[in-house]
């Protein structure tokens, strides 16, 4: 297979990676989604990640039809990746992608809950034992594998996620630990500590070769005390041996028959010694090379099958703490009918929000079960959704948006429950603030071409009048909601514009949220939670009823005070009176 014929990899970037992996490493990389690889052979983290996205899922990442939808998945990604216990298992998580079908979806929703309940039944201390396994784990790398999988099984967990692991022959682990670290030596060598002689040897050597570098302090040594060339060789002999552990009768054999001086005669001993050594180390250096060879190849089944069980517990446990962190539950997945319904749903990019409002919501047929007296209405396709500034509409269309993203990625929701269709395309426009034709023409073009295609479209439009005149936009969203309806898709828009789009088709309806005034803290109340069926309630007066109470200077109330008039004065009053809040005059 050529390079090319992958998404994102032009004729540069394949003549990079072939040059430094070679097409077939390269096409394996990608195949199997190794962004390590990948990297060190010179693409940057994001290339890889968007090459091997597609590769993976290309037909499926289609699902993200806008760019907010785009930005969604990735906050999504984000918050997964930091609970990842390996790098590797960062990098895979950053590749998940959006599953093709429903048994697909399932398939891996079941192997991320199994995960979640295996770890949330283990106890704190061999959770961090687990965690402190994977310490020093790379992708790819025999060795890390086979020392996790040692590290994991002495953690002595075997159930659920942990049983391919726990299920590897212990004996041939420790074999294929030694035989790695032992082949793991600079170069071709052999590594310290896998054979003792062989270290014996090498040290030997290396005190002989420090001897020969000072051969004249070794001459001056031995001289003393010596003064016939017997005594000087028995000198000589006891020397070497205290300094090296070498057999005197070794150093007598390396000792030359003739020599011109006391100099010459050692150096010719130490470079005979040196020899010897050296052809000894390489001997036995290969030997034990070809054994470690036999013990590795005899354990290559288990090492294999290590380093596949290593990096997908890797995986499951990043995503297992990942769900638990959120407190994540399984969606209903459905194929027969199109719907996002949840039920105490959870934004999560407000986890770090002290006691965020759950919300109840719901578009299309659904069957979910919702203890509320305000529960959603089953069979509306569209709804209209309006209410207060601040009053958090965008984030209930970014929290659906994550819900439909997560479940069909095959992850758990955050909700208390959810239920969700499968769509071909989530179209999701945040309100941006620009005021030109370009502007609104790009947007045209992202949010209608999934409605006319005939897909299964979820539209989740944001203050879609931001973008052009008020009259206009009116007008265009009204269109939209038409032909939403028209098309079969599902379909959430946020607007102002309520009275402005009446009368809805049959199957929309009209949802508001509820400012309710201010507290002593003159912060702005907002029950978060839609009601169904009728217009949200502003706020201007309690803005103006803030201003009022905050200012100072009686020009600038003076100010305020005219604009409490036009907004409505009573209301401004009450609204002061209910945060118990009083000016001077007692208003």
């Amino acid at each position: 297979m050529r390079l090319e014929e992958y998404w994102g990899i032009g004729p540069k970037t394949a003549e990079l990676l072939s040059g430094e992996l070679g097409v077939e490493r390269a096409v394996e990389a990608i195949e199997s989604a190794d962004t390590r690889t990948l990297t060190t052979a010179g693409l940057s983290r994001g290339r890889a990640t968007r090459i091997l996205r597609r590769a993976s899922g290309a037909e499926s990442m289609e699902l993200l039809a806008t760019r907010d939808t785009r930005e969604v998945y990735k906050e999504l990604l984000d918050l997964a990746e930091e609970y990842a216990v390996t790098p590797d298992a960062a990098d895979r998580v950053r590749v998940l992608t959006p599953l093709p079908s429903k048994e697909s979806m399932d398939e891996r929703l079941d192997d991320v809950l199994s995960a979640r309940d295996t770890w949330a039944a283990l106890s704190e201390e061999k959770r961090d034992a687990v965690v402190d396994s994977f310490e020093g784990y790379d992708s790819g790398g025999d060795r890390a594998a086979v020392e996790t999988a040692i590290a994991l099984q002495a953690v002595g967990v075997s159930d659920g996620v942990f049983g391919p692991v726990a299920a590897l022959d212990s004996d041939h682990l420790t074999s294929a630990r030694a035989a790695l670290a032992g082949l793991a030596g600079e170069g071709d060598g052999v590594g310290r500590g896998a054979d003792e002689e062989l270290d014996r040897l090498r040290e030997q050597l290396g005190h002989v070769e420090d001897l020969a570098a000072g051969s004249a302090e070794v001459v001056e040594a031995v001289q003393d005390g010596a003064g016939r060339p017997s005594e000087f060789q028995d000198a000589l002999a006891r020397y070497v041996t205290d300094e090296t552990g070498l057999a005197r009768a070794r150093v007598r054999e390396a000792m030359p028959g003739e020599a011109t001086d006391a100099r010459d005669f050692v150096e010719t001993a130490l470079r005979e010694l040196r020899s010897g050594l050296r052809a000894d180390r390489e001997q036995r250096e290969s030997a034990v090379a070809d054994r470690l060879e036999d013990d590795l190849e005899a354990a290559r089944e288990t090492v294999d099958a290590a380093v596949e069980a290593v990096g997908d517990l890797a995986l499951s446990v990043s995503l297992a703490r990942f769900a638990i962190a959120f407190d994540l539950v399984r969606p209903t997945l459905v194929e027969d009918r199109e719907t996002v319904a949840v039920r105490d749903a959870r934004n999560l990019t407000l986890a770090d929000v002290d006691d965020p409002q759950p919300i109840t919501y719901a578009v299309g047929d659904h069957t979910l079960d919702v203890q509320s007296p305000n529960a959603p209405p089953s069979g509306d396709r569209v709804a209209v959704l309006t209410g207060a500034n601040s009053g958090g509409k965008t984030t209930l269309l970014e929290t659906l948006c994550q819900v439909q993203l997560l479940a069909q990625m095959g992850l758990p929701v955050p909700a208390e429950a959810a239920e969700v269709g499968v769509v071909d395309t989530v179209v999701f426009h945040r309100r941006h603030a620009s005021f030109n034709a370009g502007v609104l023409e790009s947007t045209l073009r992202s949010v209608v071409p999934p409605l006319t295609g005939g897909d299964r479209a979820l539209m989740l439009v944001d203050e879609f009048e931001a973008i052009t005149e008020p009259g206009s936009a009116a007008d265009l969203l009204h269109g939209l909601v038409t032909l939403t309806v028209d098309r079969g898709a599902l379909g959430v828009f946020v607007t102002h514009l309520a009275a402005d789009l009446e009368p809805l088709p049959e199957t929309a309806r009209t949802d508001g949220i509820f400012a309710e005034g201010l507290d002593p803290d003159l912060d702005l109340q907002v029950d978060y939670q839609p009601r169904f069926g009728t217009v949200g309630r502003s706020t201007p007066e309690f803005i103006v009823s803030r201003l009022v109470a905050n200012a100072s200077d009686p020009v600038e109330r003076s100010g305020f005070e005219t604009l409490a008039h036009a907004v409505g004065e009573e209301a401004v009053q009450r609204t002061l009176s209910d945060a118990r809040w009083t000016d001077g005059d007692g208003g």
